[in-house]
C-alpha cells in the first residue's frame, strides 16, 4: 500500500506579504467560546437530575436531547473545521457540512420520535441500568 500524493499546492503572494487576518467577528470568538464552554457544562447536572431527583420529568428528558444534540453538532462542526481545510477541499467541506446539518436533524426528529412515541430517553437508560 503506497502513501498517497498531497494534492496540488501553491503559494498566494510573496514571502513577504504578510499573513491575513480576518475581520474580528463575536460570534466566531470569544462568545463563541463561552457559549461551547457553558453548553458542555450544563450537561453534568441535565445527565444527573433525573437519576438523582427519581422522577422522570418529560422538560428535563427533553433539555437532556437538546444539550446533547448541540454539543455533538457543535463538536463535529470542530472537527471539521480543524481537519477540512476550505482553500485545499472546498467541495468535500460544503458536503461534510451538509451532511453535518442533515445528521443533526435527523437525530433531533429520532429523538423526538422516541420522547413522544416510547419511553423518553432517561427511562431507557434506567431500563437498561438495571436489566
Amino acid at each position: 500500500m503506497a502513501i498517497l500524493p498531497p494534492l496540488p499546492q501553491h503559494i498566494e503572494g510573496t514571502a513577504n506579504d504578510p499573513a491575513p487576518v480576518p475581520d474580528p467577528s463575536p460570534t466566531h470568538g470569544s462568545y463563541h467560546w463561552t457559549f461551547e464552554r457553558l453548553m458542555s457544562a450544563a450537561l453534568i447536572p441535565l445527565t444527573i437530575a433525573p437519576f438523582a431527583a427519581g422522577s422522570l420529568n418529560p422538560v428535563m428528558d427533553a433539555a437532556l436531547c437538546f444539550g446533547v444534540l448541540i454539543h455533538s453538532h457543535i463538536g463535529f462542526q470542530s472537527i471539521i473545521i480543524d481537519y477540512i481545510p476550505t482553500k485545499r477541499l472546498p467541495k468535500t467541506r460544503t458536503l461534510l457540512w451538509w451532511g453535518l446539518r442533515g445528521a443533526t436533524l435527523l437525530v433531533g426528529v429520532g429523538l423526538y420520535e422516541f420522547e413522544t412515541n416510547d419511553v423518553g430517553v432517561t427511562e431507557a437508560i434506567k431500563r437498561i441500568w438495571t436489566a
